[in-house]
């Protein structure tokens, strides 16, 4: 047994044809002086008009502009407090009450009701028509395969479920007894999570999902006990110094070292100060832990490869070929409750020296699960940036992963609000509520196997959202190019409770529960604290983390090599105890001791619309490449110092030598993505101010027409109307593309006219037409050679810093474990989640492979310096 600690609308008409201006009679006589007023007015509203028609026709651009309110053009800034009026605590409390109702794991009936309910919230807030039919697609299919595969020809949103079909299992019996030396029942554990009715959800729910591991080996064995910590890889090494004899016994991922069976259960020494033996009540009647309360989880070996087991590199289709699985335990294990654990270390210690029969029977086959995608086709179609959470649960899921699911619903209303104003961002956005996460990152691994070429291709960045809040503590993990796109956006959003400090202040926030006992001392665990002080300080000097695993950015960064982020409130020592996959993973939990009022869901939400917006709106991609090369240098120093602790002899200086090159190389790369951006503002706004001026002339030229007319005719120009309150009219704009005419001229058109509207210039004041207009085609002159080729140079730095994190993929992967393919991050091979920094380096047992791991990596960098060289 182990103790596991998992964690408006503005028209102008146009003129009459030429018949409408009478030519003016010249004469050689001087003309009186009125006669001679009127003379100049015609001459003068005949060279307006010509000065209008001539100057004011219009390149081609589009006619429906997006505008933000007063004209505006919703990008930049206007874009980003438009969307940040959005979400809303009292939407976002309605959307987890709806997700959280009920049970709702992998493969479940309540599972695709969800799929199908977030594909109903797409439809509705991006303007997305339903189909007669429900467009729900097997994997591998004509529908499924065109709906990924046109998203870089699309040029209206849609949204659609795709159907994976991976193994899983499910319940049947299981049983915990402890037997004497006769082999008679001593004591039997009572399996069931007796939720306690205080909290009607949990109570309501209570055995609707037994409590058992996904993907555990189905047997019935018995065995010695024995008790493994933590079950980490040095808790092993000390019992086998010991010379206990693990062979038959019962531990934690100890199947190579000969182990019958695992019993895993949550202690309440991982639960700081927030401890009944402090002073606290137990859940639902305060915030300690419910010692009735049983952790769930997968027992796959995520270290080796997340997704299907059976279909390890490639997609899990219905008539998929299947291996045996290589990433799931070979013997049965079960969780238990605080409760029985601790009878099981009692039984031990009161001198019972009996057996321990473990039997845990499922039921394992292919089960379908269903990813809900949609897409917001942007300028550039060919930069994708996608955004995923997982919506599976183990029970009902309240915080894991409901509350990441409630923030995106309002991250979704939030881009919603904006297309119904006109925006369209520069970049297309992909948003993806993936399935089967807890049973090992199911869902999303699947489409990214399906689709990794497509995503190496066009994706430029992944930004996932697993539980949102959990806990007082704001946290966030990235790529390093990401790092300071994520702290920046953490700085312009307010703190959720707190109007003085910002969000990333919130790193640094602790919970309310610090103890109440009388005599006012508490009990903390030494051990477990420093544990969670360990995961703590695994940051970089902005306050960022590495990404290890445990969540669905893994296919992305750490197989196809896309830069990604992760971020959430989670719980800290002094926080209300987290039932993390329990049936106590409530509604009614969260709203307690989560998130009072959704602040923190809501905050989350924001941050994760800021970075989108950013990343899909910025002319050139705010990838920091920089900072992940000299970050690079510090996973070296550090790797250096572990090497050295072990007595392996390895030359790292060329390999320093190279980090150094890659570092110059992209400072390089940083001066020319400033001169390029600089340019094309530079461009546009000298356009805009020649346009100005032009602008001015045609209104002065239609005033003097309209005087004139009026004067000598006595006939009134048609109205001008001008509003500012102009709403976009998406469907409209869907009708003009409803036959698009995929072309390389209609490819940079689309380009051109994103980079203009989306380079912070106010180009569609310029721009506003009614459909007379429209149909003239009159509109304002672009320098379009000159834009073509900033742009040209803008795109070639954005592919170069879209591949640099693709640089560090070797098709070889890594050692013994070949689906990880990253060699600067990945989950640590006994570190469970955890990140490992330049792992294959990190992990090297002796000198020969330590050498050959330190060649390979330079041979990235090498050919890294030379794909982003300027």
């Amino acid at each position: 047994m182990s103790l596991s600690s998992e964690k408006s609308h503005f028209s102008t008409s146009t003129f009459g044809g030429k018949d409408d201006i009478p030519a003016p009679v010249t004469t050689t006589t001087p003309p009186k002086s009125r006669g001679k007023r009127v003379f100049r007015s015609v001459a003068l509203a005949i060279v307006l008009y010509i000065t209008f028609h001539h100057f004011g026709r219009f390149d081609t651009f589009n006619t429906q502009i997006q505008k933000g309110h007063h004209g505006k053009p919703l990008i930049g800034k206007a874009a980003e407090e438009s969307f940040l009026k959005v979400p809303d605590e009292e939407s976002c409390i309605q959307a987890s009450r709806h997700y959280a109702a009920e049970p709702h794991p992998a493969g479940s009936d309540g599972d695709l009701k969800t799929a199908q309910d977030f594909l109903a919230l797409l439809q509705a807030e991006l303007g997305i028509k339903p189909p007669s039919e429900i467009p729900i697609y097997p994997a591998g299919s004509t529908n499924s395969r065109h709906a990924t595969l046109m998203i870089p020809k699309a040029h209206t949103p849609y949204a659609w479920i795709d159907t994976y079909y991976p193994v899983m299992n499910t319940p049947l019996e299981r049983n915990l007894q402890a037997l004497d030396e006769d082999g008679n029942v001593y004591w039997e554990a009572d399996l069931k999570e007796h939720a306690d009715p205080a909290d009607p959800e949990a109570h309501k729910y209570s055995n609707a999902v037994p409590t058992f591991h996904g993907l555990s080996k189905g047997a019935d064995v018995s065995g010695k006990l024995v008790y493994a910590n933590y079950g980490l890889i040095q808790d092993y090494n000390a019992l086998v110094e010991k010379g206990v004899n693990l062979t038959g016994a019962i531990v934690e991922k100890a199947q190579e070292l000969g182990a019958a069976g695992v019993l895993i259960y949550s202690d309440v020494r991982d639960d700081g100060t927030v401890t009944v033996s402090n002073g606290y009540e137990p859940y639902p009647h305060g915030p300690a832990r419910n010692p009735k309360a049983v952790q769930r989880g997968s027992v796959q070996f995520l270290s080796m490869y997340p997704g299907d087991p059976t279909t390890p590199g490639v997609p899990a289709y219905e008539n998929a070929t299947r291996t045996e699985g290589s990433n799931i335990p070979k013997i049965p294990s079960l969780p238990i409750s605080q409760e029985n654990g601790e009878k099981l270390l009692q039984l031990a210690q009161n001198g019972w020296n009996g057996t321990i029969r473990l039997n845990n029977q499922v039921d394992t086959g292919v089960m379908p699960i269903w990813n809900t995608l949609a897409i917001i086709p942007g300028y550039i179609k060919d930069e994708v940036v996608v955004i995923g959470n997982h919506r599976d649960a183990w029970v009902m899921g309240a915080a894991d992963p409901t509350s990441g699911t409630a923030s995106l619903h309002e991250t979704v209303r939030g881009f919603g609000a904006l297309m119904k104003k006109g925006w369209k961002p520069l970049r297309t956005i992909l948003i993806a509520s993936w399935d089967a996460e807890e049973y090992g990152l199911i869902g999303s691994t699947e489409w990214g196997e399906d689709f990794a070429e497509f995503i190496q291709k066009y994706v430029v960045a992944y930004l996932n959202l697993d539980g949102s809040a959990s806990g007082s503590r704001f946290s966030a993990s990235a790529s390093p190019s990401l790092a300071h796109l994520v702290h920046g956006a953490a700085l312009d959003i307010p703190h959720p409770t707190d109007a003085n400090r910002t969000l990333w202040d919130a790193t640094n926030d602790a919970g309310k529960y610090f103890g109440a006992r009388e005599d006012g001392t508490t009990v903390v665990d030494a051990e477990a604290l420093a544990v969670y002080e360990a995961s703590m300080s695994a940051t970089d000097e902005l306050g960022v983390g590495a990404l290890g695993s445990g969540s669905d950015f893994t296919v992305f960064l750490q197989r196809l090599g896309v830069a990604s982020m992760n971020h959430g409130f989670g719980g800290t020592t002094s926080d209300a105890v987290y039932h993390y996959h329990s049936v106590y993973d409530s509604e009614h939990w969260v709203e307690l001791y989560a998130d009072p009022g959704f602040y923190r869901h809501v905050a989350v939400a924001k941050h994760l619309g800021l970075i989108a917006l950013r990343l899909s709106g910025s002319a050139v991609l705010p990838l920091n490449t920089t900072h992940y090369a000299f970050e690079l240098e510090n996973y070296l120093n550090k790797v250096e110092k572990q090497i050295l602790a072990v007595s392996i002899e390895v030359d790292l200086s060329p390999l320093r030598k190279s980090i150094s090159s890659l570092q110059a190389a992209s400072r390089a790369l940083d001066y020319e993505k400033l001169v390029a951006e600089r340019e094309l503002k530079h461009i546009i706004k000298k356009w805009h101010k020649k346009a100005s001026k032009l602008r001015k002339l045609r209104r002065k030229a239609w005033k003097a027409y309209c005087k004139f007319q009026k004067k000598v005719f006595g006939k009134k120009c048609r109205s001008h109307h001008h509003s500012d309150e102009h709403e976009f009219d998406w469907e409209e704009e869907v009708s003009h593309h409803d036959k698009p005419q995929f072309n390389e001229d209609d490819t940079q058109f689309e380009i051109v006219r994103g980079f203009a509207l989306h380079s912070g210039i106010d180009i569609p004041s310029l721009l506003r037409d009614d459909h007379d207009c429209a149909k003239t085609s009159e509109r304002l002159q672009l320098p379009l050679p000159k834009l073509l080729k900033v742009i040209k140079r803008i795109r070639v730095v954005n592919q170069k810093l879209k591949a640099f994190e693709q640089g560090f993929i070797s098709e070889d992967g890594l050692p013994s474990r070949e689906w990880y393919k990253h060699l600067v991050v990945a989950p640590g091979r006994w570190l469970g989640y955890g990140a490992t920094t330049l792992p294959a380096l990190s992990e090297a047992e002796n000198s020969t492979v330590a050498k050959h791991e330190a060649k390979r990596l330079q041979t990235l960098v090498d050919k890294l310096v030379e794909t982003i060289r300027v």
